[in-house]
């Protein structure tokens, strides 16, 4: 992911043109989607002569529309929903495996346990059906979800952000998050934000803590559901230690992460109906339990429980609610994981059977603890019938190697939108789906939760102190998405005031009280995540800040037309046979890479063609739309952009990509509006070059560029650019995904100055 260019897929490369004299220009007008025309310039084939004084980089065509996906009828959205009880919602309605176990009661009475049930019930609601479900899915950024895809969302819509200038550009008008109000009449937050770097860098850093926050609850969520459900053993069979259960849960989660090589869509097939199973079990059984033990279990209902409890417990009422966060555990994985599926499919799922399931199996729950009130540390398997332990037990297992996976899936959308945002180490990421650009896999991802998880298991293997680590997560994700969210509301959806304050007043309180609760267990294994939250951050900040820094080198120092033509006519400057295709991805300009190698490799190649690729958010691009090509208004000098999708193979094989390539740019050249003036002859001979050019060799230069650290850089530049070389001497490279055989392949190694 160096700065010289092909070095990235998913970047916003974009097609290269120019502009030419008034003397001797011709114009082209491509038009581009909403209508809009942006005109190409050409000049007359001329040896070594510029015609063009600048030099621009318009967006490529997207007409790809026939590739997009259609609208999905009832009966797909149906079905769909059911997949998502499989992938999206297992965290959330296993909750109640570990959610009184993780409470520190003491001596509980018939009052208090009416006023958890209570406050479950409400959190679920206002949490789960209204902040979530009802407003937070219409957040979407192009069909992703996350704090990292409301924070791009902020960026994408408005000038406040810190993303780079290769950020991926949008070509969906499905999104609610559309750009409302005009220049003059922006919002004064908004205001705020585009004149504040402050407040755009406190921005960028609550986005990424949200997100490394997810990641850590991608790694415990495994943990605790395995490990509560597997424990169930131990109830008939109090001889099985609990290092067994330890190793059991272990070896489950390995099978887990093993399977998600095969995607969103077959492990969500294979697993829905187990959750289907659960989901309408445990319901079941919470509705027997009501009515053996205490049917007017609903009075709790009333709010005024709420306060009771409070009333009554004080601090220890207060410290309670770290445990009773853990009810709503899994709902950001509802918001991360929209990319996997569709907001329709996902609302209809947790209206229809997660909710309803989830009040009724608490009600259960508490039903039974009004009348065994020491049974808490073991809230789940003690309610449960003693003729169907077994089969319940069975399904909670099953169900429980569900509930992780919502949360994996939920990582992998985080670290790919982070990773196309150039915020993360470049990594492979995998689409395994064709239509249905947010189902990803990453192998490296995917093993790296696999030991931590199995690690947190073996070390942390008593349940309170996960759930105490698990509720920091789950409150701070909460928090931060709220804050997201508000701002969203402020500046893109232009809601009413009075709206933006009762929503940032009922869930800022509401989550604010539960962050400050389970802070307090910090010491008791909540420092867990901070951890995690912590290494991740630092790689995230070191990544972006190494990237800024290239960048900004880049814009500085980039070559235009006018540059490269007084370059090539200095004496002594040859041009040698072949053909080159030289990667870039410089918006305006040409990479500083291509100054560096013609100074010191004195030479160009006859035919030279500056490639980029360019990442489009649509499932395949037609073949004929995949190669854009253009002349550069200098002799043997062109321009490619090779444009592809998310379900699209790049491994074009070396020879081919080539082909394709020079044949497009063949067709071009006849084609072309300066052909229908230019002599016959000429357009032969510039044909026959390209011919020539690749009967002498073909090869593919990127660049390979280093940070120079001299002594007038601080120290803080010192250490974050050298951590910054070291994630990007590990990371991954696009040019391999071309197919280009190694034999072909130059890399120009060039430092750039910090």
């Amino acid at each position: 992911m160096s700065g010289g260019g092909g070095e990235r897929q998913g970047g916003t490369a974009q097609e290269m043109g120019a502009t030419d004299s008034a003397a001797n220009k011709r114009e082209i007008v491509v038009n581009v989607e909403s209508s809009s025309s942006i005109p190409y310039h050409y000049s007359n084939r001329h040896p070594l002569r510029l015609r063009n004084s600048a030099f621009f980089i318009p967006p490529a065509p997207l007409a790809v529309t026939s590739t997009l996906p259609k609208e999905m009828g009832r009966w797909e959205t149906v079905v769909l929903a059911y997949k998502t009880l499989g992938v999206v919602f297992g965290g959330l309605v296993t909750s109640p495996l570990y959610v009184y176990p993780s409470m520190p009661l003491k001596s509980p009475t018939e009052q208090d346990y009416l006023g958890i049930y209570s406050i479950m019930f409400w959190t679920l609601t206002l949490i789960g059906v209204v902040k979530y479900t009802c407003i937070a899915l219409k957040a979407d950024d192009q069909g992703e979800g996350g704090t990292f895809a409301l924070y791009s969302l902020l960026c994408r819509n408005m000038n406040i952000g810190l993303l780079s200038s290769k950020q991926v550009q949008t070509n969906s008008s499905s999104s609610h998050s559309v750009l409302l109000g005009s220049t003059e009449n922006k919002s004064r937050l908004r205001m705020f934000f585009e004149r504040s770097i402050v407040a755009r860098r406190v921005l960028l850093f609550i986005a990424m803590l949200g997100t490394c926050m997810l990641i850590g609850d991608g790694i415990l969520t495994p943990a605790i559901s395995v490990l509560s459900a597997m424990d169930g053993i131990r109830a008939p069979f109090p001889s099985v230690s609990k290092s067994l259960v330890e190793a059991l849960s272990a070896g489950v989660l390995v099978v887990l992460f093993v399977l998600q090589k095969f995607g969103t869509s077959r492990v969500s097939f294979m697993f829905s109906p187990i959750m289907g199973a659960w989901t309408l079990c445990t319901p079941l059984v919470g509705i027997y339990s009501i009515i053996k033990h205490y049917p007017s279990i609903f009075k709790a209902l009333s709010p005024h429980y709420i306060l009771r409890f409070f009333w009554r417990n004080g601090k220890e009422g207060w410290l309670l609610l770290g445990g009773t966060v853990l009810c709503i555990t899994g709902s950001e994985a509802l918001f991360a994981d929209l990319g996997h599926f569709n907001r329709s499919s996902i609302q209809i799922a947790f209206l229809l059977t997660i909710y309803p399931s989830l009040v009724l199996t608490y009600a259960g729950q508490t039903a039974y603890l009004i009348k065994n009130p020491t049974d808490h540390d073991d809230g789940f398997y003690k309610f449960i019938p003693t003729t169907i332990y077994w089969p319940i037990f069975i399904i909670s297992t099953l169900a429980a190697v569900v509930a992780s996976q919502s949360l994996i899936s939920a990582t992998f959308s985080v670290i790919k939108q982070s990773v196309v945002l150039d915020y993360f180490p470049k990594i492979k990421v995998v689409h395994t789906s064709s239509n249905k650009e947010g189902e990803v896999y990453s192998p490296e991802v995917n093993y790296i939760l696999m030991v931590l998880c199995v690690a947190v298991i073996l070390i942390f293997g008593d349940g309170k102190d996960i759930g105490n680590a698990f509720g920091v997560v789950v409150s701070l994700v909460m928090l931060i998405t709220t804050i997201l969210l508000t701002l969203v509301m402020i500046m893109i959806w232009r809601t009413p005031p009075w709206l933006v304050a009762i929503y940032f007043f009922i869930f800022f309180t509401m989550e604010g009280v539960y962050a400050s609760a389970v802070l307090s267990k910090i010491p008791e294994g909540g420092w867990i995540p901070f951890a995690i939250s912590f290494i991740l951050a630092f790689i995230m900040f070191g990544w972006f800040y190494g990237r800024q820094k290239k960048m900004e080198y880049e814009l500085t120092h980039k070559i235009d037309l006018e540059r490269l033509g007084m370059l090539l006519s200095e004496p002594g400057i040859q041009r040698v046979p072949g053909l080159c295709f030289f990667y870039t991805n410089i918006q305006d300009g040409l990479t500083p890479i291509l100054g560096h190698y013609i100074k010191n490799m004195r030479s160009l190649h006859t035919v030279t063609i500056f490639t980029t690729l360019r990442y489009l958010l649509v499932p395949k691009v037609a073949a004929h739309e995949r190669i854009v090509v253009n002349r550069l208004g200098l002799e043997g000098v062109y321009g490619c952009v090779i444009q592809y999708g998310y379900a699209d193979s790049l491994n074009l094989e070396g020879d081919g990509f080539v082909n394709q390539v020079t044949d497009s740019l063949q067709v071009y050249i006849q084609n072309c509006p300066d052909s229908l003036t230019s002599d016959h002859e000429e357009i032969q001979e510039e044909i026959s070059a390209f011919e020539e050019a690749k009967l002498a060799g073909v090869v593919h230069i990127r660049g390979k560029t280093r940070f120079y650290i001299g002594n007038n850089c601080g120290w803080f530049d010192r250490s974050m650019l050298a951590f910054y070389e070291f994630l990007h001497g590990n990371c991954r490279s696009a040019l391999p995904a071309l197919g280009v055989p190694l034999s072909q392949r130059i890399e120009v190694g060039m430092l750039y100055e910090a």
